[in-house]
């Protein structure tokens, strides 16, 4: 049965980059691949504040496909590096058109996972009559119960050695509020206190993705670079709950009603708890639904990443056994 599952597309190289320039102030990194001409997706990394990388150009068939990838501001090779400036979910939808403009295709596939997820839906909502399909994994949209269920008392339970690891940097009579508290020293002026923070930040997130230890997923979360942007993105967004309204994406899911999709989450996924991904599927039931038994929360994960390269290969029109 295992050798039935569909995995990665073979390595390949951009056949276009560059960077996006904003009205205020932001270059964006990006690039294009597959084939020109071919049918039009955009790729939506997680985080947010994770960037894209080369794993992620294999998500699609090149053949059939032409897929613009992104680092989202201030991550990756977008710059300014780190920076909180203009950078909202709003900014980033905003982005997302410019990209559709510039290859000039009036709708496309959007694709994202994680954070990717709440990114894309929020898109697709906002501008429904430019989405083809929607492929979505590890479904986030920000309330608080998610974001209280990760940073405050959930997770902390199945992980409790990790979650004392996440703890250490903030001082006992601050860890009630674990964002706010971390926001403080992500933003503040001391930069060793700031690295310390943004570190574990990070290593909290890349050590609990999985739903066994994986070193070649973790081992970037603990990279000075990755781990400053990474932890400094995220924390603003998530303390700002995203910039949407309590419960928004859900509520607004049935602007989805005739958009074909496809929804794959893990049963195991501890940042992003499962009742969410059974909620929009409620709600949107013209998506395919697919709930991975054995999975956590990674893309890489192979139950997860077989689904994902169906609903890409499905939606280009090849035939899925």
């Amino acid at each position: 049965m295992m050798s039935d599952l569909r995995t990665l597309y073979p390595e390949l190289e951009p056949f276009d980059s560059g960077y996006l320039e904003t009205e205020d102030g932001h270059s964006i990194y990006w690039e294009r691949v597959g084939t020109k001409g071919a049918k039009p997706a955009v790729f939506l990394h997680g985080g947010p504040g994770g960037g894209f990388g080369p794993v992620h150009r294999r998500l699609f068939d090149p053949a059939l496909y032409d897929v613009i990838l992104f680092d989202q501001r201030g991550c990756g090779k977008s710059t300014p590096f780190a920076s909180l400036e203009n950078n909202t979910t709003w900014h980033l939808v905003a982005d997302i058109e410019r990209f559709r403009e510039m290859i000039g295709v009036d709708k496309w596939l959007v694709f994202g996972g994680s954070w990717g997820s709440t990114l894309a839906l929020a898109y697709a909502e906002k501008h429904t009559d430019r989405v083809s399909e929607l492929v979505v994994r590890g479904i986030y949209t920000l309330t608080r119960a998610e974001l209280d269920w990760y940073y405050q008392f959930g997770v902390s339970e199945m992980f409790p050695e990790k979650w004392e690891r996440f703890c250490a940097p903030i001082p006992e009579a601050e860890r009630g509020e674990m964002m706010q508290a971390y926001r403080k020293r992500l933003v503040g002026d001391n930069r060793e206190e700031q690295l310390a923070a943004a570190k574990a930040w990070s290593a909290w997130e890349g050590e609990t993705i999985t739903l066994l230890p994986e070193p070649s997923t973790s081992d970037k979360f603990h990279e000075d670079q990755f781990s400053l942007a990474f932890a400094r993105i995220e924390n603003h967004f998530f303390v700002h709950g995203g910039w949407l309204d309590e419960g928004q994406l859900l509520r607004d899911a049935h602007k989805l009603a005739d958009i074909d999709g496809v929804i794959v989450h893990g049963r195991y996924d501890m940042p992003c708890p499962a009742r969410i991904a059974w909620e929009l599927h409620k709600a949107w039931p013209k998506a395919d639904f697919h709930l991975i038994e054995g999975s956590g929360h990674a893309f890489s994960e192979p139950g997860i990443l077989d689904q994902l390269i169906r609903a890409t290969d499905r939606f280009a029109g090849k035939t899925v056994q």
